[in-house]
């Protein structure tokens, strides 16, 4: 009896241990909004809904981030991001900045262009219009990276 209640114990154990989340091995992201832009705070919540960390810079002249991160023209959406060596444009899946920090792919960022609904942060009811999440580039070429 005293070894079934040990190994009960030892597995109780186990089972409350806390393992290492992936928000402690994902870089921060550095994101900068207008302060009164609401689908980019929803974004923010679901980037720290996904693991990761937001430090986020309520901003007046986004257009400074936009150039910092070089978003080809067209291809602007409400937030820049910032993320490890990357720069991220408007609602990008957490899933999408994820594959790219894991693979690291050689490019500048991610950006989806626009607001489309149902894009992380532009959530409306059952609304979910497809969207694409480019990959670009510093010269201001882009190519599909994934499609929702």
């Amino acid at each position: 009896m005293k070894s079934k209640i040990a190994l009960f114990l030892a597995s109780m154990a186990l089972a409350m241990t806390p393992f290492v989340s992936a928000q402690q091995t994902l870089p921060v992201v550095t994101t900068y909004k207008s302060p009164t832009c609401g689908c980019c705070s929803d974004w923010v919540k679901h980037m720290e809904e996904n693991g990761f960390t937001v430090k986020v810079h309520n901003a007046q002249d986004m257009g400074k981030y936009k150039q910092m991160a070089n978003i080809p023209y067209g291809a602007g959406s409400c937030h820049t991001s910032f993320v490890g060596d990357y720069a991220v444009e408007g609602h990008v899946p957490a899933s999408d900045v994820l594959k790219m920090l894991t693979e690291k792919p050689d490019f500048r960022g991610l950006t989806v262009s626009g607001m489309p609904m149902g894009s992380p942060g532009m959530e409306y009811g059952d609304r979910k219009d497809p969207y694409t999440t480019f990959a670009y580039q510093e010269d201001g070429s882009i190519k599909l990276f994934m499609s929702h």
